[in-house]
């Protein structure tokens, strides 16, 4: 993937691209983020908090789906060294935690939020190095948060 490309993602010139991206896996990053950021929270509706959770780590896991190498260029770009790109990794993470909170409901564990959390990560790197496509990754995704969570009150 080459900026030219990965600009007209973003919705910015090339030369706009260079001006203001460190990177190439900056400015991935970024789109990555924009992607996340304006993407609907999934509905909370359900009193079943398994159900939130698996829709929540569905969404994310097929934000770039239907675009195989711009979804290899993210996984690469946010588990490189890019300085430009930690402050990126941080929001993204951020983004990411307060969903699932929300999603696991009040009586959130610490311990079941973060196993959540690399639930989800290691699933995208699995992704990232071609072990299966991002629709397998988030069926399975919805396999794994089931076994996670199952024992739990499912009620909030």
């Amino acid at each position: 993937m080459t900026i030219r490309m990965v600009a007209a993602e973003a919705g910015v010139g090339a030369a706009t691209a260079y001006t203001y991206f460190s990177s190439k896996e900056h400015l991935v990053a970024e789109v990555f983020w924009r992607r996340l950021a304006s993407s609907p929270v999934p509905p909370t509706d359900s009193p079943d908090s398994t159900v939130r959770v698996i829709a929540v780590l569905r969404q994310i896991a097929l934000l770039v789906a239907d675009e195989p190498e711009l979804a290899g260029a993210v996984t690469n770009a946010l588990l490189g060294k890019d300085p430009e790109v930690e402050h990126l990794r941080v929001r993204i993470g951020r983004e990411i935690h307060q969903r699932l909170v929300t999603a696991v409901g009040s009586d959130h564990s610490p311990d079941v939020v973060e196993s959540l959390e690399l639930l989800y990560a290691g699933a995208l790197v699995r992704a990232g190095m071609g072990y299966a496509s991002y629709v397998q990754i988030a069926d399975r995704l919805e396999t794994s948060a089931r076994l996670l969570l199952a024992g739990r009150s499912n009620s909030p």
